[in-house]
């Protein structure tokens, strides 16, 4: 007999139609013979790591002439493997996960065949795409309009720290797609009782980066979001890493579920270098301005520098400033329109150097990153997949460097074994590094602290820190994450 998968009725990202397990009946079982006699549910799993033959075109994947056209017209010339695997399914009608490295395709594999759909029975809201952070949300937006250039698309980005009435009549006139990021759409759609009805007939709802979506400090949002969606909706998980709980979440869907991944565990591209610096603490900023320096002679268009905190990125802006070194700083502290008007700099080339928090870690496609710089070592491994990903996109080569204290060490072997490789050694002469740098990054990094602090920049911080324990408290996750990491810590003194 089917094991019985507990759902909660009022959360369920796919639905299923109850198993005869679950169903009350007052008819007599049957024989054993009958029972072991039905057929298990199976999921339709393919890893495929090889590229698309050259003779598939995005006309083989059942797309539309005039969606062809338009990759031809955006200079895609063949469907990329996550592209040619998914498209079809998606035409079929099936809910589709796809597992694909950073660069790989991912948005157009759902968006295309998204927008074909909409193409034949046009209205709107045909497709909720929920997406973790407000700078891919505008992304998205962007790639759907490039996409859609020929459908008179309407498209509308629901995200934070903009104007929440505007975004209310926004989905009010029901656009075609609406992306959106989870805060902001529960808000909009319990404080506004027209807004649910507006997605009562959505024909999509996407997850992109659906294992960090998925995560449990966006559990209450989504809640509220799938209680407004209909049951015959298809849905679609894509992301570059894999969570436990994707696939079992895969396996609760009503329709027949496809799985596509391009690897199994963690993975970066081939053409990616990925080096390390081995440095003591106090001189990571004088490293930061020696390989800074040394762009033009890298062959260096543009390098994102990811930091662990808000402070330090704002710090490291500061102290950039004071170097006379042409950055924007990215991180949640800022404004929306700051933050906006930070990534619009960097790609358009205004400034050549982007310094992010892990707000920045995910989806972002800026084709003229060479160099990705780890100021701080993230925590968890898949943090770094996703961080590196921003280089090396599309086939192109890359750079990666991290900065690695003694502190580090222990991280950086967990990122080794996960990726399946070793970091190699950037070259450099320390002495000259020391000698060019060491006295004014020193003085630029007191200015800078100095400037901070008249700027009042930890007193917000506290207040914003407050702020953010509150709302975790009111959805109960202090207690969550608590348990959690009594539970990691009693598994890790199991494992010793």
């Amino acid at each position: 007999m089917e094991e019985e998968i507990q759902v909660d009725e009022n959360f369920p990202l796919f639905y299923r139609k109850k198993s005869s397990a679950s169903v009350k009946t007052t008819s007599k079982k049957p024989p054993p013979s009958e029972t072991a006699a039905a057929p298990p549910k199976v999921l339709d799993k393919e890893l495929n790591p090889n590229p698309t033959p050259a003779h598939i075109t995005f006309s083989d994947l059942g797309l539309a002439e005039w969606a062809v056209n338009t990759c031809k017209e955006l200079g895609m010339k063949r469907p990329t493997p996550v592209q040619q695997h998914c498209i079809p399914k998606i035409l079929a009608g099936q809910d589709v996960m796809g597992l694909a490295q950073t660069g790989s395709g991912k948005t157009a594999a759902f968006a295309l065949p998204i927008l074909h759909r909409l193409a034949e029975d046009p209205f709107g809201v045909f497709a909720l795409v929920v997406t973790p952070t407000r700078e891919l949300a505008y992304q998205l937006a962007e790639q759907f309009r490039a996409l859609g250039s020929g459908l008179g698309l309407r498209c509308s980005v629901i995200v934070g720290g903009m104007d929440i009435i505007n975004q209310s009549q926004s989905l009010m006139q029901r656009p075609h797609v609406v992306i959106a990021t989870p805060g902001r759409i529960k808000v909009l759609i319990e404080e506004n009782p027209d807004i649910p009805a507006v997605f009562s007939n959505t024909k999509f709802l996407v997850l992109d980066e659906a294992d960090r979506v998925l995560g449990v400090n966006f559990e209450a949002e989504l809640r509220v979001i799938f209680q407004c969606l209909p049951k015959n909706r298809q849905t679609l998980l894509f992301s570059a890493t894999m969570t436990s709980n994707l696939q079992t979440l895969l396996e609760l869907s009503a329709n027949k579920a496809y799985f596509y991944a391009a690897y199994e565990g963690f993975k970066t591209v081939e053409s990616l270098k990925q080096q390390y610096v081995f440095i003591p603490k106090h001189v990571k900023d004088v490293y930061l301005l020696h390989i800074l320096n040394k762009m033009e002679e890298m062959n260096v268009r543009s390098a994102i520098i990811f930091v662990s905190t808000c402070r330090s990125c704002e710090l490291l802006s500061l102290l950039l400033e004071q170097l006379e070194m042409e950055a924007a700083a990215l991180h949640s502290f800022k404004s929306q329109s700051l933050r906006l008007s930070a990534l619009h700099k960097f790609k358009s080339g205004q400034v050549p150097v982007l310094l992010a928090t892990d707000v920045a870690n995910r989806g972002l496609d800026i084709p003229t990153v060479d160099l990705v710089i780890n100021y701080d070592i993230p925590r968890y491994p898949e943090d770094y997949v996703h961080r590196v990903g921003r280089t090396a996109r599309a086939g192109r080569g890359g750079l990666a460097v991290s900065f690695v204290t003694q502190n580090d060490v222990d991280l950086v072997q967990e990122i080794e074994a996960v990726i399946g490789k070793q970091l190699d050694k950037f070259e450099y002469k320390e002495k000259e590094v020391l000698e060019e740098n060491l006295t004014k990054v020193y003085k630029a990094r007191r200015v800078a602290t100095m400037k901070m602090m008249d700027d009042g920049f930890d007193e917000k911080a506290k207040a914003r820190k407050e702020q953010k324990l509150k709302a975790l408290a009111e959805k109960g996750l202090l207690k969550k994450k608590s348990k959690k990491r009594k539970r990691e810590k009693h598994a890790k003194e199991s494992q010793d």
